[in-house]
């Protein structure tokens, strides 16, 4: 098992195993979800990690934005970019409580990202080993190690919860 000392957001040394630090950043994309939820979307969350540091987040916001592109994984790479002063996100990994989808994977691929650790399982829509599996196709000259179903239960839940929501709100304004 793999055990370094990583410095935390809050300044304090943690031993950390892969394991537990997954879980660790997964926790702060799931609260990046829980803002999107708020703002009534989707609620997907993601962080950029390099060197064991944030260096951008996103939620999604393509409703609010009226923008299809504005998903959590590709506002955190716009973000993480700018930060670093490169497109390429080379060496980083990203955490994001659902499987990204064939848009989201393209991006991460020209983007450069070193890993991607989800959450969620998408059958419907995903392009990371549920679905398709962009990132590591064979003909594809990066490809992307991939960690899944980190605290999938805690992200199924959050998302399955804001669709039971939301058609409960449907069907309310449907018998009004």
């Amino acid at each position: 098992m793999c055990v370094r000392i990583i410095i935390n957001h809050l300044g304090n040394n943690t031993i950390m195993s892969q394991h537990y630090r997954d879980e660790f950043w997964m926790r702060q994309a799931i609260s990046l979800a829980e803002r999107a939820e708020a703002d009534g979307e989707v609620p997907v969350g993601a962080v950029l990690v390099l060197n064991d540091q944030i260096i951008s987040e996103g939620w999604n916001s393509s409703i609010r934005n009226h923008d299809p592109t504005a998903h959590a994984e590709i506002i955190a790479l716009r973000q993480g970019g700018r930060r670093i002063g490169n497109y390429r996100l080379l060496n980083t990994a990203m955490y994001v409580t659902l499987e990204p989808c064939i848009m989201c994977a393209g991006a991460i691929i020209h983007a450069r990202i070193g890993r991607v650790v989800f959450g969620a399982r998408d059958s419907k829509n995903s392009a990371a080993g549920s679905l398709l599996n962009v990132l590591v196709h064979p003909g594809i000259n990066h490809h992307i190690l991939i960690t899944g179903s980190v605290l999938a239960p805690a992200c199924a839940d959050q998302l399955n919860n804001f669709f039971r929501h939301r058609r409960h709100q449907q069907r309310e304004q449907h018998l009004s």
